[in-house]
């Protein structure tokens, strides 16, 4: 195995990983500044106001996007799969 050949898996990895959690962290995000927002208009400064919210909507998000999800991490295992024997070599 080269090293041009691993750096290629690497950034295979790291960018389809990326894709994959990009959702999920962007809707965290926006959800905790629009908790951040409504806590600093009202003075309201509960934890658990601004977790329930993030859980909750992670979880939807999780539960609409699993399918393309596991899409997409089946399609980078069968890469895997399929590169196996140069790897090998």
């Amino acid at each position: 195995m080269n090293p041009d050949m691993a750096y290629e898996l690497i950034k295979i990895c790291l960018t389809e990983g990326a894709i994959i959690i990009a959702p999920l962290v962007i809707i965290s995000l926006v959800v905790g500044v629009i908790v951040g927002i409504f806590q600093s208009v009202t003075s309201i400064q509960e934890q658990s106001l601004t977790f329930v919210p993030k859980l909750f909507a992670s979880g939807v998000t999780m539960w609409l996007l699993a399918p393309w999800m596991l899409e997409k991490m089946t399609s980078l295992v069968a890469l895997f799969f399929q590169r196996a024997g140069e790897v090998l070599k």
